[in-house]
């Protein structure tokens, strides 16, 4: 149960940054502030609808793969505020990239969104769009039993399949028109003690709180939040990029500006 049923949206976007690390925060916390900003952030929390939140969709801009990653950020915040009690439901659910919408990012960016590649990571994409597709039997199937009954007014087995169904085809055309526009190319390594690059992975102390946080700088289609890979156009990557050991950067985030300092770059 929540501490504050009444909390505002932006007093309960702060209670979820404090529970991640300070490497998901810099990540996470610019895109669940302006997803606040934009739903109302002296709102209660537990005004927000899913209606509303089904149209931040439509405010995203940016390539595909940037895009659902958004996408997925928001949804890991409603999350939360489903799971303290901050809401009611969890309405990330309501939230994904339609067919329409995720076609003009791809525009947005220019006649051809050219997205980068490694080998490993195409397979991966590969893989994970045939392992979606073999789950469509299953989602038709509980579409069809709930279908059975008759009461469409309250039948939430029906809904729940039907919003399953409906993260499933978005996830499987988001993947494959990543791939429509991939490049592959091989990965840079960085050799002990030079300077930072695409590839580097970079040991950081943050000279705030003390805390070391370790990142893989990465092309765009390579980005994994779990395993510290960010992109290099990230506002850390820019940071990073060409430093070396020693060296102190600064970066400007919502919750005020982190230093850190570079313990050690390597490949």
């Amino acid at each position: 149960m929540a501490d504050n049923p009444n909390a505002t949206l932006i007093e309960t976007a702060r209670r979820y940054l404090e529970t991640l690390s300070d490497g998901e925060r810099m990540l996470s916390q610019a895109e669940v502030q302006r997803f606040v900003r934009w739903c109302g952030a002296d709102r209660p929390c537990a005004q927000l609808r899913g209606h509303e939140v089904a149209n931040y969709a439509e405010t995203l801009t940016g390539g595909v793969t940037d895009a659902a990653q958004r996408v997925e950020t928001v949804r890991k915040f409603l999350a939360f505020a489903k799971k303290a009690g901050y809401t009611s439901t969890n309405l990330g659910t309501h939230l994904r990239l339609r067919k329409g919408a995720s076609q003009v990012a791809g525009r947005a960016a220019g006649p051809i969104h050219e997205v980068q590649l490694s080998p490993e990571q195409k397979v991966a994409l590969e893989a994970e769009i045939e392992s979606l597709k073999t789950q469509r039997p299953k989602i038709l199937q509980d579409i069809q039993h709930a279908r059975a009954d008759k009461d469409f007014r309250e039948n939430a087995p029906l809904d729940a399949a039907r919003e399953r169904q409906a993260y499933l085809e978005s996830r499987i055309r988001d993947l494959e028109a990543t791939l429509a526009q991939a490049v592959v190319v091989e990965p840079q390594q960085a050799s002990p003690g030079e300077a930072v690059e695409i590839g580097s992975t970079v040991h950081l102390r943050n000279l705030q709180t003390g805390a070391d946080t370790i990142y893989t700088l990465v092309r765009p289609g390579e980005i994994n939040a779990a395993q510290g890979r960010i992109s290099f156009e990230s506002p850390v990557g820019r940071a990073l990029l060409q430093r070396r050991a020693g060296d102190e950067v600064e970066v400007a985030a919502p919750s005020g500006t982190l230093r850190f300092r570079v313990e050690r770059v390597e490949g």
